[in-house]
């Protein structure tokens, strides 16, 4: 049997902006959380929202035809998928910051393209105070996101002394000690994040198991013989060289069989290539001009600085986990 061509997935993809713009905007006017509430229908959606009849009805229609929603008889019902994260104050992860920040600076941002293509630079953000606070809400989300995913599939259990080492969010090593409650974390960050870190800590209600601590993520040296390191949300903000060097760096601070854990989005060289990391290179780049590496270079430098990776983790809707052991 021979596929007939056709250009089904051609268009998906070059169309993919429209479905993306009705959920920001469903999102924004509040659908999903008006559904929840109990506002089925096109009319009650528009009442409820603040939107005419017409725009209900688009964005009703469009999340349905993208399997957010479900119709039947004129009424509208949540996915689970929706009702766990689009749903505002009842969802399980209220996802609205992150849309929102796509919506509003990344897409936006995207426009710029053509000129990253052409020069390999980055867009211009041209940030105020508002954008970095959308900017800086939105990240935290999509972090939020990745830190469930990575307690939930990760099991770091045994662990006892945890290095906490560089990332953007201490929401990883919470939820791995919110598993283990004998585990002691050092958090240690660039300058400047030490008070949202301490915040997090308390707020979890562990800062009897936690110690705070800064220092310049490409050169700092690390004390200590930690039975676990984790360095997530890392590399992409440095050149390969520093990234050997933390390496290098945090297999000095781990003992013997300490297990390391790096998350991250990484390009693939075989056959099949996971779409949302090869994304994710042209977002870092045009927002920022950070860095997707291949997952091969990352494995040669873990290997060079002495740790051997032991399996990887793709977490759904989030980065990929490459977890190794100090030899």
């Amino acid at each position: 049997m021979t596929t007939t061509p056709d250009a089904t997935r051609v268009l998906d993809i070059a169309t993919g902006y429209m479905a993306s713009q009705q959920l920001f905007q469903a999102s924004r006017i509040g659908l999903f959380a008006a559904i929840a509430d109990g506002a089925d229908t096109v009319p009650a959606l528009a009442a409820t929202t603040g939107v005419s009849e017409r725009i209900a009805r688009i964005l009703a229609d469009a999340m349905t035809g993208q399997g957010l929603l479900t119709r039947a008889d004129g009424v509208y019902a949540l996915t689970p998928d929706a009702a766990a994260y689009l749903t505002g104050s009842s969802a399980q992860l209220d996802l609205a910051p992150f849309l929102a920040f796509l919506g509003e600076i990344s897409y936006p941002h995207w426009l710029q393209f053509p000129r990253t293509v052409d020069t390999t630079e980055p867009g211009e953000l041209a940030m105020d105070d508002a954008r970095w606070g959308t900017f800086m809400a939105g990240v935290m989300t999509y972090n939020a996101l990745h830190a469930q995913e990575f307690g939930r599939l990760v099991d770091l259990s045994g662990a006892e002394n945890a290095l906490d080492f560089g990332g953007l969010s201490a929401g990883f090593a919470l939820e791995v000690m919110a598993r283990n409650p004998a585990l002691h974390t050092t958090f240690l960050y660039a300058p400047g994040f030490e008070a949202g870190v301490a915040e997090a800590v308390a707020e979890a209600g562990v800062a009897d198991r936690a110690t705070v601590a800064t220092g310049e993520t490409a050169t700092t040296r690390p004390e200590g013989a930690y039975d676990l390191v984790l360095a997530n949300h890392v590399i992409h903000r440095f050149s390969a060289e520093e990234n050997a060097q933390i390496f290098r760096n945090l297999r000095a601070a781990a003992s013997a069989g300490a297990t390391l854990t790096v998350l991250d989005f990484f390009l693939d060289e075989d056959a099949e290539q996971r779409g949302i990391d090869a994304l994710h290179a042209g977002e870092y780049l045009v927002i920022d001009g950070t860095i997707v590496y291949p997952e091969s270079e990352v494995r040669g430098w873990l290997e060079d600085a002495g740790w051997e990776v032991r399996e990887k983790i793709a977490l759904p809707a989030s980065p990929r986990v490459l977890i190794a052991t100090a030899v």
